[in-house]
């Protein structure tokens, strides 16, 4: 399935010198700082938290509400959505860009694809209660959430941030309104405007977004204003990504006239922020833009940079001039929203290592959103296999060393989850823990429960483990909020990396599906201790 169609730039940059890229490993730093406590905001290229320390947001784009079904791919899967999550927080992946569709938040809005006996929990509720979901459990993991307005419908994408059935009002009226919903859980960071704005038509009769030509209802940069300043009006907290278009004209150039001399310089869709400097993006409250721009392989399109004598050494100059000055100009923070390759070619692996390379390493790198957690991408696939549950280990050895992990705890504030602590301990005395066990759903063959432990103990548990039995004939089918494996009828359920401790008078909840006849957990211990 092809989520969104494309544009490619028809001009490519003088080539840079023509010495070769280096691609260096981060160093050992760059997976530590997770995502910062409270709100985010700028300062200078850089996202900082409410106490001032620098954050990278490295995330991952999970599509599927901005289509028919009107809610996250891959619920058809036999992963569960929290397993899925796990899966997500673990690799390193710290934030979640959620493309969505105005049509996914219309009253009566309902969404489809979903298993319901992998995910019962889901079952009857509309696309923003799974939004919600997804957003609390998300927090309790320390990840952020970006959405991102894809698409007026779910029809397909638009040049213009409006259409005739869905004008600028509804845009800006259905943005304020998830800023209230959302208002005060920091795990929800801030809006993606629009997805890929971009010229339509043939100059000199443009009909596409421009940058800067000052016509109001075609200039992409006054519209982000009144979207982003009617936004910081309901929410001044939320952070305002704004993505680039392709042609800052609006139009197509006319390629047939053989007059190359005059011809525009073009990028990808919502890739060019050549404009940007000249006509910034001017918001009500400071501190608050973030440049987003796309960012493709020739899996998407095959640009002529690709076949440039020097490639890669090419390739800097490119991303300078379209959007990497912003950040290295000290300008504002870049959050690249999308990239992705299918990694079908040695080219695309190459770009894709050196456009990591060039994002810098550590938490000073720039920020991005990997396109996507997704198989079913038609344009570049996904980390996820078809499968939904292993992992593309050639994409993910790439992003690995970029990746900073999220901290439980970090960003959320309902529900958060004790942060990790440094010391070991366990609970000591008989009666430490206490037990509660909820069978989600039962079908022919196998069953879905969740198994709540608290820790009463004086100490924590650190790393903390949770054991049970099952009688012999039932067996694990798939595990979350864990590392959950088997071996006879004992199941252990070992803390995630994290989240690695459970502190006194805190609970953890391990979710599971199984094979055979539902069964409760017998003789459940926490890290030897028998529970209540």
């Amino acid at each position: 399935m092809k989520p969104r169609s494309w544009l490619a730039g028809a001009v490519a940059l003088a080539a840079a010198a023509a010495t070769a890229v280096v691609i260096t490993a981060p160093p050992a730093s760059a997976a530590t700082g997770g995502t910062g406590t409270g709100y985010l905001h700028t300062s200078g290229n850089k996202i900082i938290d409410s106490a001032g320390a620098t954050v990278r947001l490295t995330g991952i784009n999970w599509f599927g509400m901005e289509t028919d079904n009107k809610t996250f791919h891959g619920l058809w899967s036999s992963n569960p959505w929290k397993s899925q999550l796990d899966t997500m927080a673990s690799l390193g992946y710290n934030t979640l860009r959620v493309p969505f569709s105005d049509d996914a938040l219309k009253a009566g809005a309902t969404a489809t694809g979903i298993n319901d006996f992998v995910n019962p929990d889901l079952v009857g509720l509309s696309p923003l209660q799974i939004l919600d979901k997804v957003v609390a459990y998300a927090g309790d993991k320390g990840m952020r959430i970006i959405l991102d307005r894809h698409r007026p419908t779910a029809a397909g994408q638009t040049a213009l941030w409006y259409t005739a059935a869905v004008p600028e009002s509804t845009w800006i009226s259905d943005w304020k309104a998830l800023a209230q919903r959302y208002a005060g859980n920091t795990t929800v960071i801030g809006a993606d405007l629009h997805n890929e704005p971009h010229a339509e038509g043939t100059n000199p009769a443009a009909t596409g977004a421009c940058w800067g030509c000052g016509d109001t209802t075609r200039d992409w940069r006054l519209a982000a204003e009144r979207a982003g300043n009617a936004i910081l009006a309901v929410q001044p907290n939320w952070l305002i990504f704004v993505e680039g278009v392709s042609c800052p004209s609006g139009g197509l150039s006319n390629v047939w006239d053989g007059d190359t001399s005059n011809d525009e310089d073009c990028g990808w869709w919502g890739g060019n922020l050549s404009k940007a400097g000249d006509f910034p993006v001017r918001l009500s409250v400071a501190n608050r833009l973030v440049y987003s721009p796309h960012e493709y392989a020739t899996s998407v399109y095959h640009q002529a940079w690709f076949d440039a004598a020097n490639y890669p050494a090419n390739m800097p100059a490119i991303w300078d001039h379209y959007w990497g000055y912003l950040y290295k100009q000290n300008i504002a923070p870049i959050m690249m929203g999308e990239f992705g390759t299918t990694l079908a070619s040695d080219v695309d692996k190459v770009w894709l290592q050196n456009l990591m390379a060039y994002t810098g390493t550590g938490v000073n790198g720039m920020s991005f959103t990997y396109w996507s957690w997704n198989p079913n991408s038609g344009d570049t696939g996904g980390i996820a296999n078809d499968d939904w549950t292993t992992i593309n280990q050639a994409k993910q050895a790439i992003l690995q060393p970029y990746l900073i992990a999220p901290v439980a705890g970090g960003g959320s504030t309902s529900n958060p989850s004790p942060s990790p602590s440094t010391s070991v301990s366990t609970p000591a005395t008989s009666g430490a823990c206490k037990l509660t066990y909820t069978q989600d759903n039962a079908w022919q063959g196998g069953f879905q429960g969740q198994l709540k432990v608290q820790n009463t103990g004086t100490a924590a548990a650190n790393p903390w483990q949770v054991t049970w039995t099952w009688p012999s004939g039932v067996t694990l089918a798939s595990g979350w909020n864990a590392t959950v494996t088997q071996s006879g009828t004992t199941i252990t359920a070992a803390a995630p990396t994290y989240s690695p401790s459970l502190a006194a008078g805190a609970s953890v909840t391990v979710g599971f599906t199984a094979n055979g006849t539902a069964s409760a957990p017998a003789t459940v211990k926490l890290n030897g201790t028998a529970c209540s």
